[in-house]
């Protein structure tokens, strides 16, 4: 980190750089982020009676959201490849809609939102991949950490709206 410099991740010439965490203690952190993908009453009807034509778009959804939390640091080029301990997904049916809830631990020197967050996005682009035959006006709404514990910083939630 610059010594003139508030920004972690700039050096002193303002180039990009990864922080050095390697002094850092390990300790137990989790994160939590939420999705929302936006669904025609056409998509719906076909997720309710799981004729999605591509098959069940929220088990591989859910899989394809695992699979994303673990491999952040390759999408994300100044994130750091820390150990995903556990990841979970749900996915729930609205009525306009599919709501993602991932939540997602560590034990690790720096935090884990971006993969909490990694996890409901790429699970929202994957339901997205699946519908995309039926309506192709899908859309993703929101996506947003709720919650996060651990480290430095302590626990944060997001305020109510």
């Amino acid at each position: 980190m610059s010594e003139t410099s508030p920004f972690t991740h700039l050096t002193d010439r303002g180039e990009a750089h990864m922080v050095d965490i390697t002094a850092k203690t390990p300790t137990v952190r989790q994160a939590r982020a939420r999705g929302f993908v936006e669904c025609s009453p056409k998509i719906m009807a076909a997720l309710r009676d799981d004729s999605v034509p591509k098959g069940d778009a929220l088990a591989v959804a859910r899989i394809a959201g695992i699979q994303a939390s673990k491999r952040t640091p390759e999408l994300l080029p100044l994130a750091h490849p820390i150990a995903v301990h556990y990841c979970a997904l749900d996915l729930s049916l609205t009525e306009d809609g599919v709501e993602i809830r991932s939540t997602v631990r560590t034990a690790d020197r720096t935090g884990i939102e971006m993969e909490a967050l990694t996890a409901v996005t790429v699970a929202a682009l994957t339901i997205i991949d699946m519908v995309k035959g039926i309506d192709k006006l899908v859309a993703i709404r929101e996506c947003y950490v709720e919650e996060k514990s651990g480290g430095r910083s302590g626990t944060w939630t997001r305020p109510s709206a």
